[in-house]
């Protein structure tokens, strides 16, 4: 078989048309960051639970600023510190609706938050939207802020 110009210019068409259907190395990171974003949500949301100081503090910036939907706004220090103490105790946590949008070594969280809690003996549920922005340092990702509102 002689080959043509012709069967070069359909090989690289073809060849050109596979790569671009296909996903971006850079789409696959950020894919795999989306991922690890939504597991460490996922992680903070079991840390709570468990009242886990350790894990708590592992997955929170030292530079957290905490956002309450009532306005309250606590420190790395402060948050820790009400859970592992246990001054709020989680009885359960519902997130949905959940959307993760990196862009670089900052993520964006955004999903709807249902849960039960008690403090000082008194029982409380909370249905609220929550935005968090996750950072990502070294190779993992922590929880710089979070802001809560009624919805």
């Amino acid at each position: 078989m002689t080959i043509t110009r012709r069967h070069i210019a359909v090989a690289g068409a073809l060849v050109l048309g596979a790569s671009a259907a296909l996903p971006s190395s850079s789409s696959f990171a950020e894919s795999a960051d989306a991922t690890a974003v939504a597991e460490a949500v996922a992680a903070l949301t079991k840390a709570m639970l468990d009242a886990d100081k350790a894990k708590l503090e592992s997955l929170v910036a030292d530079q957290l600023s905490y956002g309450h939907s009532g306005g309250v706004i606590q420190t790395k220090a402060e948050f820790v510190d009400v859970i592992a103490s246990k001054k709020t105790v989680y009885k359960s946590i519902v997130l949905s609706d959940q959307t993760v949008s990196v862009a670089g070594d900052n993520a964006i969280v955004r999903h709807a938050w249902s849960s039960e809690s008690e403090s000082d003996g008194k029982s409380t549920m909370s249905k609220i939207g929550v935005m968090q922005v996750w950072q990502k340092q070294g190779t993992s990702w922590k929880l710089l802020a979070r802001q809560a509102f009624k919805v």
